[in-house]
């Protein structure tokens, strides 16, 4: 369905010269009844949503002046004693921590946001020291490259992940704008919400019957690709995206539609940006390495977004591109902003985002709220004349309770852009900088040397 804003421009003989210019200003920022900002919108027609691991907004963001920070006199209760206050975390190496539906009720505690350490405290072993760093967060010196680009382009301080869940659900609808679980295969009207939809296996390769947005962009002959860090995982190949983050092969529409080749690894997308040929709709997956999902490294995560960013920004395509960065769920860390409510699955807790292109706001915090429905609507208005997933209208039907990119709650990110001002300049950064906090001191390069045993990522 097709959303338009009608704006009317006021001026007419004998109105006063007040009003004339006012309306003369309004005509200037509308074009054929379109806000300004929809009608710029097109000069993006490249873009790239990259999608991190498990941080919280409070836990990288919470100290960045003017935005929605850590309060003041925050002190959590810790059930083995006394109350734990937020505190500056310099350590690469952060734990996992409790961030499926069970853990968000159980964090957000009605809407007091008080039970992080509680409930990270239940993966404790009696008699054991417990030393979970849910309150701990990195600063500016920990991240210089997040901070930078938050500083030169846009912050979102109230980004919210779409599902009160764990991973596969904040992927579900990083493409979708649903998490489901469908009773009869490939049947999209059998399926119905919920927090921990099938996982895609061998023996289940498409249990999700819905529609995602690559059903619309592949019948509007919008190019798009989904591109995996060093591939696909499998048994034989452990450096590759998981399942569980590797969510549209698992979709029949993308079957139905012969697309399985649109999902590709990440080396592509690296020479399409140096070629100049990136698609209309990127989206990027990382490996367990350059997630940032604990206990992987957060040197390593940094590195590996800013090595894609600066790839874009060296592309002959940069002055056309947008690019999207956030962290699909809060991997249970603190953070303080009651989420807010739109249906049975979210809004959920907050995470980090950032917006960064050419027409990018410059320093710009952004404080609507949104989520990664956000970013399917971008797309949607950008190049689908504003169409929705929506299955009244959309020539698939679901069953899907509510179009999430109508919610009245979202935001429009189209407010993060300045269409009028001259394309900046590229921001080329160090992906290993020299001068982080963060200890121990990244190894050369940022590359991630620990362990990671795949028990860890089993709900992630």
């Amino acid at each position: 369905m097709r959303d338009r804003r009608v704006l009317a421009v006021a001026g007419a003989i004998g109105v006063s010269v007040t009003m004339a210019v006012s309306a003369s200003v309004h005509a200037q920022q509308t074009t054929l009844g379109k806000p300004a900002a929809l009608v710029g919108i097109h000069k993006i027609r490249h873009i790239i949503v990259i999608m991190q691991e498990n941080r919280s907004f409070d836990s990288y963001f919470g100290t960045y002046p003017g935005a929605d920070g850590i309060p003041a006199g925050v002190c959590l209760h810790d059930p083995r004693g006394g109350c734990r206050k937020p505190y500056a975390d310099h350590h690469d190496h952060n734990f996992n921590q409790p961030h499926g539906a069970g853990g968000f009720y159980a964090d957000v505690n009605g809407g007091k946001m008080n039970g992080f350490v509680a409930e990270s405290e239940t993966l404790c072993k009696p008699g054991t020291p417990c030393r979970t760093g849910v309150m701990g967060h990195h600063v500016g010196s920990d991240i210089p490259s997040y901070w930078a680009y938050a500083q030169n382009y846009v912050l979102n301080d109230h980004m919210f992940e779409s599902s009160h869940s764990w991973s596969t659900p904040a992927h579900l609808y990083e493409v979708s704008g649903w998490s489901a679980k469908c009773s009869v295969p490939h049947d999209p009207v059998s399926c119905t919400s919920v927090d921990y939809p099938a996982k895609r296996s061998a023996s289940h390769p498409t249990p999700y019957a819905w529609t995602d947005l690559t059903w619309l962009l592949h019948r509007n002959h919008v190019s798009w690709s989904y591109y995996l860090d060093h591939g696909a995982y499998t048994p034989a190949h452990h450096a590759g995206v998981p399942l569980i983050w590797n969510v549209l092969p698992g979709f029949t529409d993308v079957h139905a539609d012969g697309q399985l080749g649109s999902i590709r690894p990440l080396s592509i997308f690296m020479a399409q940006a140096k070629a100049g040929t990136l698609l209309r709709v990127s989206w990027i997956s990382p490996d367990r390495r350059d997630s940032e999902h604990g206990p992987a490294l957060v040197s390593t995560g940094q590195a590996y977004v800013t090595r894609i960013i600066n790839a874009v920004m060296r592309s002959p395509n940069w002055k056309s591109s947008a690019i999207f960065l956030a962290w699909d769920d809060w991997g249970g860390f603190y953070d303080h902003v009651v989420p807010p409510h739109v249906d049975s699955l979210g809004y959920g807790i907050r995470v980090p985002a950032l917006v960064i292109s050419p027409y990018a706001k410059l320093g710009y915090i952004d404080h609507q709220r949104l989520s990664f429905d956000a970013y399917l609507k971008f797309i949607e208005d950008d190049f689908l004349g504003g169409a929705r997933l929506n299955p009244a209208t959309d020539g698939r039907r679901d069953s899907r309770p509510d179009v999430r990119e109508r919610a009245s709650v979202l935001g429009n990110l189209v407010h993060d852009f300045n269409f009028t001002q001259t394309p900046r300049p590229p921001l080329i950064l160090p992906p290993c900088p020299s001068n982080t906090t963060l200890v121990p001191l990244p190894k050369t390069g940022c590359t991630d040397s620990t362990p990671l045993h795949a028990s860890t990522w089993g709900d992630s």
